[in-house]
């Protein structure tokens, strides 16, 4: 693509300045792409180069340092202990006998169970008490897998302590050949609400992602190589085991059985991406324009219509959107009124029951989700334009500037600069927006394409509804939906990572200070 000088731009017209725009857009993205994939190759080799220079210090802090800290890195906190730092040296310690004896109690189980995940299921034995076979439950695959992440965690947790604990004898030494004194017991607890404190708080709330995000989203990367569904459940029907790449290469196989799944998520996809773009956009600039129309000088009643508008937020969307399904169904009211009036001689499918009328339900989706997110818009966007000087616009009519002059050049920069970052996520969080397609149409109508296997998929599904439908029923396959799930982040992850270094907000950052 030519590169006009800013001398050369100037001296384009409307329509060649706006396609070179579109064009450095999409040219862009390569390039982000290119930055995205080299920055990762970046971390992995400084993190490779951090674990070698982590060996260096650890092998010459054992050949330099004294007999505590030698035997240190036997038994955690005795530098600590034997230097004076009593409370200090005493929580390494124990923090090293809690990993000891869990590991010999359970830990080293579980991680020697975790390459099978289990040998032994449900099984008949006979009860000759009873006189019958009775079902006797063996090993635990979800356990298995649960508990080996868990251990897995605790294993890092534990070379990190032991690490913290080797840097600490390190500094101890070099204190005391400096003739400084080291901190006491006291010294520590002072530390922890006073200098340290930022540490103190954040120590709870970063314990609580590792657990309840981390581990998570961990355990749904690993089940995406197990055969773990409804029928393979790990305890009650059947144990479950790796599979390795087969899942991935059953959604994404073009040929044979796994067609099904990848021209249903290659449908599905789409779909969800176009969904994203117009959920996005139309709320976006409706809600805006709608916001300029109620502050706009002259309007009155403007709380009223405030008011009117944030009634949509004020009432649950499970009740509105529940309501707004039966009032446009075949039988519901807009038909009922319609004929009534004459306007039509046979009810309308809004929401298809057929494929061949699968475009009217997704118009429909987009316009009913236009009516509940203009007032989040609406109320955004009217503290933004509140915010932007009146001294603007009066000298752009005094220059002669008409009003979309004004919108184009002074309202609508301002406007994606403040909200380039809410956009992004709005157009993120429309791609798993499941209440609006669930609720009203459920993803009807179906695809016929998409056989059961590929969980009775609908033309207006989103990858999010669909994981639901996978993941639900006897035969739920939490595989497949783990293996699309990790798919969708990546999706989502690239777009967000391009889209993010293109906004205003971070490109031309100075020129709204």
């Amino acid at each position: 693509m030519k590169r006009y000088t800013d001398m050369e731009y100037l001296r384009l017209s409307k329509g060649r300045k706006f396609l070179y725009k579109i064009a450095a857009f999409f040219c862009a993205i390569p390039r982000g792409l290119k930055n995205f994939f080299l920055g990762i190759v970046r971390a992995v080799v400084n993190f490779f180069k951090s674990i070698g220079r982590e060996f260096a210090d650890i092998f010459t802090t054992f050949v330099k340092g004294d007999w505590k800290t030698k035997l240190s890195y036997f038994v955690m906190g005795f530098g600590n202990i034997a230097r004076g730092q009593i409370l200090r040296g005493l929580l390494f310690l124990l923090f090293e006998a809690v990993f000891i004896v869990y590991m010999i109690v359970a830990g080293a189980k579980w991680l020697s169970m975790l390459p099978s995940l289990g040998k032994v299921g449900p099984h008949e034995v006979y009860n000759p008490v009873l006189d019958q076979y009775t079902t006797e439950y063996g090993d635990n695959s979800f356990k298995i897998l649960l508990y080996g992440v868990l251990t897995i965690f605790f294993i890092i947790a534990f070379i990190y302590t032991w690490r913290v604990n080797i840097r600490q004898n390190k500094l101890s030494e070099q204190i005391i050949k400096s003739g400084k004194p080291l901190k006491s017991g006291r010294d520590d607890l002072r530390s922890l609400v006073d200098d340290n404190f930022h540490r103190t708080l954040l120590a709870l709330p970063l314990t609580g992602i590792l657990i309840f995000t981390v581990m998570p989203i961990i355990f749904m990367i690993l089940v995406a190589f197990t055969n773990y569904s409804g029928i393979n459940d790990g305890y009650a029907n059947n144990l479950f085991t790796w599979v390795g790449l087969d899942n991935f290469n059953t959604l994404l196989a073009w040929e044979g059985a796994g067609n099904v799944y990848s021209a249903t998520f290659g449908e599905i996809l789409s779909w969800t991406l176009i969904w994203a773009f117009f959920a996005t956009f139309t709320n976006y600039f409706l809600g805006m324009f709608v916001a300029m129309m109620i502050n706009k000088k002259g309007i009155r009643l403007k709380k009223l219509w405030r008011t009117i508008l944030v009634l949509t937020i004020a009432i649950p969307q499970f009740i509105s959107l529940l309501y707004v399904s039966k009032m446009f169904d075949k039988n519901g009211i807009i038909n009922g009124l319609l004929s009534d009036l004459g306007i039509i001689s046979q009810n309308i499918d809004f929401w298809g029951s057929t494929a061949h009328n699968a475009l009217l339900p997704r118009v429909m989706v987009i316009v009913i989700n236009i009516w509940i997110g203009i007032p989040y818009l609406m109320l955004i966007a009217t503290g933004i334009l509140m915010n932007i000087p009146a001294d603007l616009y009066e000298s752009a009519k005094i220059d002669g500037a008409g009003g979309w002059k004004q919108f184009s050049k002074i309202t609508l920069p301002y406007m994606l600069f403040i909200t380039g970052p809410y956009l992004l996520t709005s157009f993120t969080g429309n791609m798993n927006n499941f209440n609006v397609i669930y609720l009203l149409t459920g993803g009807k109508p179906i695809n016929a394409a998409a056989s059961s296997a590929a969980g009775s998929a609908g033309y207006t599904d989103l990858l999010i509804t669909w994981l639901f439908k996978i993941t639900t029923g006897e035969g739920a396959k939490y595989y497949m939906a783990s293996v699309i799930g990790i798919l969708v982040f990546v999706v989502v992850a690239v777009i967000s990572l391009v889209v993010y270094n293109l906004l205003p907000s971070i490109k031309n950052e100075e020129d709204f200070q």
